[in-house]
């Protein structure tokens, strides 16, 4: 069984640094809202249902503006596209911060959702392109940069929301429009590709089955996952700093089990069973928190907790997802990311209106089957996995051995004097 990262994945250029960086920077703003919910709800009179679509129309526009995003890095190249989303973020986030009302603040965080969607796609495209120590190690450096920013994300915001709700939103269009300078000085320009992808090349790469699969299994995730991630802090009953300490305990978990306990376990058991078992226990975790929703103590652990099995999930099914496609990457994940993420826009307002009509149990029972159900998706690709992990152990194993070759070079020359 295979799957190890190949070398350090932490060996990099300075260019995969810098995008690394505004990775970081742009999945704080996924967690940096949460400890805030529950302060604009109340400062601006709004219903956590209309609060929860802070969360939908980020998602649903980043999910939508994924189709597009390999239109427009074919055309400009990835390094504008960046740059394009980035700005797009800065203006948006302060914007959001300047409003007075509920209603503008969902309309701006749908223009960073745009933003983030032409910089996540394509941050992992250059990562995977520029990144030494293979393409595991590339995966690994991305999920780690996604596990830290959602660590930070929650902390930050709670000590900024702790001042005032807007004070998060600032927070992130000063932060980005420093990752902004970082892209424009260390990431070169790449060569434009050969074939510029086409409107509907995501939709069209969808009728691959594997990546079909893999997308709807994301989609089943991400329902269970934003469930608890956009609709936790309402029960908790917390202020900003005490959700924000939360929510770093369970980004903390997110980051720690991508980085090391994913690859661990995809080399112990393999791929498909670790996501199986993976799954299946992130869902009997969201099954404890629809139980225990108004036992404030267990519903803190369980969300420290369900960051264990979001970490590992987050590595591997990236991983599958670029192996089992037979596209592009850029196309790939672009497909890939409309589909997950309208699961995960859609899931943040249904919990507060199936609580609003039921209890605040619902919407997590609701999450625990989806990904219950997610499991049994992805055991119609299990052929498509296992196909993935092998691709992916050829892979690494080149890259790996294009190392060594490249270090034994390098001593020859060191040792005679010469240079290549």
């Amino acid at each position: 069984m295979s799957g190890g990262s190949a070398g350090n994945p932490f060996r990099q250029p300075k260019a995969v640094w810098a995008v690394a960086f505004a990775c970081i920077i742009s999945f704080m703003g996924i967690g940096l809202v949460d400890p805030i919910l529950p302060a604009i709800s109340e400062d601006l009179h709004a219903s956590p249902s209309q609060v929860t679509l802070l969360f939908t129309s980020y998602l649903v526009i980043m999910a939508v503006a994924m189709l597009v995003t390999g239109w427009v890095s074919s055309r400009i190249g990835a390094k504008r596209t960046l740059i394009t989303g980035l700005v797009l973020i800065v203006v948006f986030s302060a914007l959001a911060g300047s409003s007075d009302s509920i209603g503008g603040i969902i309309g701006f965080r749908a223009g960073w959702g745009l933003g983030n969607s032409l910089f996540v796609a394509t941050s992992l495209a250059v990562i995977v392109a520029a990144a030494s120590g293979g393409f595991s190690g590339a995966i690994i450096l991305y999920e780690a940069a996604l596990g830290i920013g959602i660590a930070v994300g929650p902390l930050l915001g709670g000590l900024l929301g702790h001042i005032s709700w807007r004070g998060p939103f600032y927070g992130v269009a000063v932060l980005m429009a420093i990752a902004l300078i970082a892209t424009i000085t260390l990431v070169r320009a790449q060569p434009k590709p050969a074939r510029k992808t086409g409107l509907l090349d995501p939709i069209k790469a969808l009728r691959h089955r594997g990546l079909l699969i893999m997308s709807l299994t994301a989609l089943c995730y991400n329902w269970g996952f934003f469930t608890v991630l956009g609709y936790a802090p309402f029960p908790m009953g917390l202020h900003a700093i005490e959700l924000g300490l939360v929510f770093t305990g369970w980004g903390l978990m997110v980051a720690i089990f991508s980085v090391a306990g994913a690859p661990w376990l995809q080399r112990r058991f393999g791929l498909a069973p670790t996501l199986y078992g993976n799954l299946t226990a992130l869902a009997i975790v969201v099954f404890v928190i629809a139980a225990f929703t108004e036992n404030q103590a267990v519903l803190v652990a369980a969300v420290i907790v369900a960051g264990i099995f979001i970490g590992i999930n987050n590595t591997l099914t990236t991983q599958a997802v670029m192996m089992v496609a037979p596209v592009e990457r850029p196309v790939a994940s672009a497909a890939y990311g409309f589909v997950r993420f309208i699961g995960g826009g859609l899931a943040p307002f249904a919990a507060g209106k199936l609580a609003e009509a039921y209890n605040v149990h619902v919407p997590f029972l609701i999450g625990a089957c989806s990904l219950v159900l997610g499991v049994v998706v992805l055991a119609f690709g299990h052929r498509d996995l296992v196909r993935a992990e092998r691709r992916q152990a050829e892979v690494d194993a080149h890259a790996r051995e294009g190392e060594k070759e490249a270090e034994e070079t390098e001593a020859a020359e060191a040792s005679t004097g010469t240079v290549s």
